[in-house]
């Protein structure tokens, strides 16, 4: 199967057995995340993972959708309980001017304002107000455990509908009494964090406005409680997450067969670009040209990686195994940006004024934190990263002609600064040689992060030019680390599948793209 562009033969038309050791020996290294040899072979992963398929295309039905849909959706939220400590259910405000907002206003005040005239009219008119009460009474019995069976008894026959009608039916009911036993039992079921909406409650006196607030406390009550859950199942999750995530993305693979499109072709881009980089090698004057190209699977996959630091989450679509992740990274991607300019902002005023910055680690922080305030929100479409680079270099030029003037050193001329200032708003230009510079190491540094086993433990050595963003690079590079390897174990089978068909089916036929790759 050839790819686009020319084609050169490298090779025989048939694999032979030391091609098939060494793609076997290359993959050995994903065996800690779960893709030994014999997910190679492996029916869990193959089904629907060809990257490329003669045979016609499969209807697929409106309930296979709905079920891959539901699927996707259970696995999103798995996933974010488990890797995101401060995922937290929210309640949705609605905006008070909206129009959503404004009926919702209007007919929860039209409800509440019936519900006063029933109650104050002569005589007294029950019958919603025992509605409420009905609903006050199923919600408090949903936030009992299992044993709670003293408490269970108690609001069941405190808030038994029947009785109250009876009551209500020889005006004998109590209706300030229910709302006071109910707020005594919420306080008794509530989260701290609750108390002092509790006690907001017990000083209200109109009967209507109780109840109004009753029902939004105990809204809040439910979040809490859902919150709560949700933090008790996190160890377990993460515990069963790997299998679990595997388990309902073969689902959806079963239910949509394209469901690895976008992924074969984000990992056969990097298959272009290591073979086109091995033809060059081999076509290198005086390279030895004895042995057949051959690609390391582990080696292809941190490569494909790695470009997910450089993705347009605007305009490019993320392969399908990592749209869970898909805003961390851009996340990581638009802070890494930023460190990037920082970094080569700091080397252009080293380069120029190295030699009086140099014994003021003072200097330099306030000059790395005024860069990191004039570069917040860089990445939005509005922001003139130009006009921005410019006002740094004044910023810049400022802060150290005030620092020698406070030791009475001259000051810059006009001409250096400048110079300054127009190197610093060139960095935004197309190949521009520092940014180019120090993009190279943060990929070699990136690149070192994804070979470590445990990246934590061992940090690997901070290339020279990228000391002032060490600490800022190393924990943005421990969040990049941890999303890749724990998207290696659970989708290593998958990859494992698609290398294999591409790695072996191109060295089986000795094809290599003989154009460049794009990116």
């Amino acid at each position: 199967m050839p790819f686009n562009g020319e084609k050169q033969c490298v090779g025989e038309d048939q694999p032979s057995d030391s091609d098939s050791s060494r793609f076997s020996e290359s993959m050995a290294s994903l065996s800690d995340y779960e893709c030994s040899r014999q997910s190679f072979t492996s029916d869990s992963s193959s089904k629907s993972s060809s990257p490329a398929s003669t045979s016609p295309p499969r209807v697929v039905t409106f309930d296979e959708v709905m079920a891959a849909t539901r699927n996707l959706s259970n696995l999103t939220l798995a996933h974010e309980i488990a890797v995101n400590e401060n995922f937290q259910l929210k309640q949705e405000a609605l905006p008070e001017n909206s129009l959503a907002g404004r009926v919702k206003h209007i007919v929860h005040q039209a409800f509440w304002d019936v519900l006063d005239s029933e109650l104050n009219a002569d005589p007294p008119e029950f019958e919603h107000a025992i509605k409420l009460f009905e609903e006050i009474r199923e919600i408090l019995l949903s936030f009992l455990t299992p044993g709670g069976n003293r408490l269970r008894n108690q609001i069941c026959e405190v808030l038994d509908t029947d009785l109250i009608r009876q009551q209500a039916e020889h005006s004998a009911v109590d209706i300030q009494g229910l709302a006071n036993y109910v707020i005594s039992t919420m306080g008794k079921l509530c989260a701290p964090v609750r108390d002092n909406d509790i006690r907001e409650l017990k000083a209200t006196g109109n009967i209507v406005e109780v109840l109004r607030q009753t029902f939004h406390v105990l809204d809040l009550m439910k979040m809490d409680m859902a919150n709560f859950t949700i933090m008790s199942l996190r160890p377990h999750l993460q515990r069963q997450l790997v299998e679990y995530e595997r388990t309902k993305f073969q689902e959806i693979l079963e239910e949509t067969p394209s469901a690895l499109d976008q992924t074969t072709e984000w990992i056969k881009e990097s298959v272009n670009e290591e073979l086109f980089s091995l033809s060059e090698s081999a076509l290198t004057p005086g390279a030895e040209n004895t042995s057949k190209p051959s690609l390391s699977p582990t080696l292809v996959l941190n490569n494909s990686y790695l470009k997910l630091l450089q993705w347009d989450y605007q305009k490019k679509e993320l392969p399908e195994t990592l749209t869970t992740d898909g805003a961390r990274l851009q996340e990581l991607t638009e802070k890494l940006n930023q460190l990037k300019i920082i970094a080569c902002l700091s080397l252009i005023t080293n380069n120029m004024v190295g030699a009086i910055t140099g014994g003021l680690p003072e200097l330099a922080n306030r000059l790395k934190r005024i860069s990191a305030v004039l570069l917040e929100g860089m990445n939005k479409e509005t922001f003139n990263l130009k006009e921005v680079l410019n006002s740094i270099g004044v910023q810049t030029c400022a802060e150290v002609n005030k620092t020698l003037m406070e030791r009475g050193l001259p000051t810059f001329s006009a001409e250096i600064q400048a110079n300054l200032i127009g190197q610093f708003s060139s960095i935004e230009e197309e190949d521009n040689p520092i940014w180019s510079l120090i993009d190279k190491r943060i990929k070699l540094y990136m690149k070192s992060l994804l070979c470590l086993p445990s990246p934590q433990k061992c940090m690997p050595p901070m290339p020279g030019g990228l000391a002032v963003i060490q600490q800022e690079l190393e924990s943005l590079g421990c969040q990049y680390a941890n999303i890749v390897n724990l998207n290696k174990q659970v989708y290593g089978p998958f990859y494992a599948n698609i290398l294999r068909k591409l790695l072996f089916n191109e060295e089986a036929m000795g094809k290599v793209d003989g154009s460049p790759p794009t990116n």
